[in-house]
């Protein structure tokens, strides 16, 4: 082949890629939250200060349990905590002396490094709704979640431009067994998206196989220097810290990985009924878990967290989107920040069964509430349903539409001389207009926020397309995403690494659903 038909072979590739660029589908992620906007303080420093010696006196006094975990109660020991069997009291100032090795904020790293984020400081990462053992979606109802459900979502979080977070657990893939499925479940996140992702935390185990995966994708070294997952860490509220999950706190702080220190509170059932006594509860398990992660490996990056329902009192059931879930946010908020710690706190919450008004009321109570509480981690942002027993996949893409309201939002109001737009006030005078005007032809694109889901057309064209609701469009969207998704690519050989590393691991044990 002649060196000038070389050329013409690759001018005629470089047109053909670039004519295939301008018709790709462009997936498109925003950077997360910088806020430009005050947090809401609700709580005055008196307030803050009982708040703060009550939690004290609740661990030097009542104590927290450690339990089955003789490894934990000696640790606690040496630091100079009294331990009554599995009772552990903490002296007063102990466990804040110990969170000061915590970071205030850390960079968890995608394996796209355009995508990695900063938790903590003035920034929110948005993430994906974790936990639910059910999914619906307008075609199939109701029904247990599997392997196929979650990849979905996986894609649906790769393809949603105000997301930042790949989330982890988005649905529990029943059709998997439980000691395998977390293996399938990272592989998801780390093959289907490029974004960042969360760690197992069912048994220790299954967070050492969390960090030996990331080693793979990763490296090693960087994997020990480097944060590369979040891990969610629950407390058995009221005060009781399990074997299963400071077991898989263990491994995440001794590989350098944040672990989201967070009690699970239902007000009335397992905290007081009042907000300072709930916060007062909080602060003591938060005070005492991201202690003891410090215990583990000084400098281990955590995360105030706090999950908080309240309660109907008629039926038991947890009720979200309520002003004393609100009250109980706001406040923890504040409590965070004295600690200098991340905060992970509120979600797209709610208790309705559909993706209907209700589920609407509540979610934007619970994610504006989010925003204005200075929450740096949320999960839960979008797809949550019938108080977290459901991913729907409609309410998935109304939610992750309505986060963009939140970086709207979150700029605050600009002044500088564009914003300011004197010269346009100028130019359109008494009577005149402002759509033809050089300020906003120069500005119209960027103006304002432009929903992907939501209807504006006129009554008569809204009604000849079919008169469609917001569901059915929400429909429409997940087609749409899902059949234009693409694959991010990986390196083969990392991905036949990991391949291989799951089939061994699978391969190692019989299948249990147990």
């Amino acid at each position: 082949m002649s060196e000038a038909s070389t050329r013409r072979r690759a001018r005629g590739g470089g047109g053909a890629a670039r004519r295939a660029e301008r018709t790709a589908v462009v997936i498109e992620t925003a950077k997360y939250i910088e806020r430009n906007i005050p947090n809401f303080e609700i709580l005055n420093e008196e307030a803050l200060e009982l708040i703060e010696a009550n939690a004290e006196t609740v661990l030097a006094e009542v104590g927290v349990n450690f339990v089955d975990n003789p490894g934990a109660l000696e640790l606690w020991r040496e630091a100079g905590a009294d331990i009554d069997g599995e009772r552990v009291r903490i002296p007063r100032g102990l466990a804040r002396q110990l969170i000061k090795s915590a970071p205030s904020e850390f960079t968890q790293h995608a394996r796209n490094p355009e995508k990695s984020v900063v938790i903590g400081g003035r920034n929110l990462v948005l993430a994906p709704v974790y936990g639910p053992p059910f999914v619906r979606d307008a075609q199939g109802g109701r029904r247990y979640a599997t392997m196929d459900d979650f990849n979905k979502f996986v894609k649906l979080a790769y393809m949603s431009k105000w997301l930042h977070h790949s989330g982890g657990t988005v649905c529990e893939p029943t059709d998997v067994p439980v000691n395998k499925r977390h293996l399938d479940m990272l592989m998801a996140h780390m093959t289907l998206s490029d974004k960042p992702f969360m760690g197992s935390v069912t048994e220790p185990s299954r967070a050492q196989d969390s960090v030996e995966m990331c080693e793979i994708l990763f490296g090693k070294e960087f994997v020990q220097e480097n944060t590369v997952m979040t891990s969610l860490t629950n407390i058995n509220s009221p005060m009781t810290f399990d074997d299963v999950m400071m077991g898989s706190l263990e491994v995440y702080a001794r590989n350098n990985q944040a672990c989201i220190i967070s009690p699970f509170i239902v007000g009335g059932a397992m905290a007081p009924v009042s907000v300072a006594g709930t916060l007062t509860q909080v602060l003591a398990e938060v005070l005492a878990g991201v202690a003891y992660s410090q215990l583990v490996r000084p400098g281990a990056p955590a995360i105030f967290g706090a999950f908080v329902s309240s309660i109907d009192m008629n039926s038991g059931a947890p009720t979200f989107g309520t002003p004393e879930a609100s009250l109980v946010t706001y406040g923890a908020g504040q409590l965070a920040r004295r600690l200098n710690l991340p905060f992970r706190s509120a979600g797209s919450f709610c208790g309705s069964k559909l993706p209907d008004a209700q589920a609407a009321y509540e979610t934007a109570n619970s994610l504006n509430m989010g925003l204005m509480s200075g929450v740096n981690f949320m999960l839960h942002s979008c797809g949550w349903l019938e108080g977290g027993l459901v991913a729907d996949f409609e309410k998935f893409v109304m939610d992750a539409d309505q986060l963009g309201v939140l970086h709207g939002l979150a700029k605050g109001i600009a002044s500088d001389e564009n914003a300011l737009a004197l010269d346009a006030i100028r130019e359109v005078g008494p009577g005149g207009h402002y759509l033809g005007c050089e300020h906003t032809q120069a500005n119209f694109k960027d103006a304002f926020w432009k929903s992907e889901l939501l209807d504006y057309k006129p009554f008569e064209t809204w009604e000849e397309e079919g008169g469609r609701d917001t569901r059915t469009l929400a429909s429409s969207r997940v087609e749409h995403l899902l059949a234009n998704y693409k694959q991010p690519q990986i390196d083969p050989d990392i991905k036949a690494a990991l391949d291989a590393y799951v089939a061994e691991k699978k391969a190692s044990m019989p299948d249990a659903f147990t």
